[in-house]
């Protein structure tokens, strides 16, 4: 019996954008929603490598360093804790190295990150009919009950802009 190679967990790079790109539309397609995802390559490469990013990555690759799994995350900030912290956007280990630690290890370098830099908080959203709930729950995860998600999207998003716009309280952006 083989036993799988323990991943590496590392930043993204340039090269390993297409791969996290097509994660990104398995993980749609898992989800349930692969009409829903639009995430190019281009799209992807700008939000990371760009001077001054919004956005981060980190891949769990395997020993031909190639990505079977990737992280993206971004920095949030409580203004009751006063500090950042990370909001982990999206979690994924492709089927063949699921069972090899590389999605512990993901959890692992953000939390890494957040003790490092002081953040107070690794947080996340997950569909309800995940089977990863448990996994979350053995590393000591809380799923948050007490907070409802709102969404403005389309037309709502672009009537509620037209209102700030009507009002000329726009930003010079």
């Amino acid at each position: 019996m083989t036993h799988p190679v323990t991943p590496t967990i590392r930043p993204v790079r340039p090269e390993d954008v297409p791969a996290v790109v097509a994660m990104v539309h398995e993980l749609a397609a898992y989800e349930r929603a692969p009409e829903q995802c639009h995430l190019t390559t281009e799209q992807l490469t700008t939000a990371l490598f760009t001077t001054n990013p919004a956005l981060f990555g980190h891949v769990a690759v395997d020993g031909r360093d190639q990505p079977v799994g990737f992280a993206l995350w971004f920095l949030n900030f409580s203004t009751w804790a006063g500090v950042h912290g990370i909001y982990l956007e999206d979690l994924y280990v492709s089927p063949a190295a699921r069972g090899t630690g590389a999605g512990r290890l993901l959890l692992a370098t953000l939390a890494d990150i957040c003790v490092r830099r002081g953040y107070r908080r690794l947080e996340w959203w997950m569909i309800d009919w995940n089977p990863a709930a448990g996994f979350y729950a053995s590393i000591g995860a809380e799923q948050m009950s007490e907070w409802v998600p709102y969404r403005l999207s389309g037309d709502a998003l672009r009537g509620l802009a037209a209102q700030a716009e009507a009002a000329d309280t726009r930003p010079n952006d």
